[in-house]
């Protein structure tokens, strides 16, 4: 378990005030929950399934970045401006998850600079990983001898 799933990456009082305000959803084995360009106005937290993150590579199919699973926060656009999602995501497997509306988890980081702050934490954490995993990726995919990093995450 990373330090940037929910259990790990918020104390308890602040993820408390968030699950307030999370809906239960599902969705079907090849669900698209986002597609890149568009606007990210929502997010989720995996709690079963699995969630495939992809980017568009010009002339080729979609590479696949990395694989989300139970714990995991699926979209950090929605924190950032222009706040469109600079990945897709789909569901590779049933999944369930808790959504949030990006708005309001976002009014709420402004009341509480404190809360604000740790969700701007783990928010960034997220991203960093992710970044680390697309070159990792990317490198593997399409430079001449790969990324050199067997096994890296």
């Amino acid at each position: 378990m990373t330090t940037t799933t929910l259990t790990t990456a918020l104390p308890a009082e602040y993820r408390e005030r968030l699950m307030r305000h999370a809906r239960e959803v599902s969705f079907d084995v090849g669900t698209r929950l986002f597609n890149e360009g568009r606007r990210a106005d929502r997010f989720w937290i995996v709690r079963t399934g699995t969630v495939a993150l992809d980017l568009q590579v010009p002339g080729r199919r979609a590479a696949v970045i990395e694989s989300l699973g139970h714990g995991e926060l699926v979209g950090w656009s929605w924190h950032f401006p222009p706040r469109v999602w600079q990945l897709g995501a789909e569901a590779t497997s049933p999944v369930r998850a808790w959504e949030f509306d990006a708005d309001a988890v976002r009014a709420l980081c402004e009341e509480d600079p404190e809360f604000g702050r740790a969700i701007a934490v783990w928010v960034g954490r997220v991203v960093a990983d992710r970044l680390h995993a697309a070159r990792v990726r990317l490198l593997d995919l399409y430079a001449p001898y790969g990324s050199g990093m067997t096994g890296a995450r």
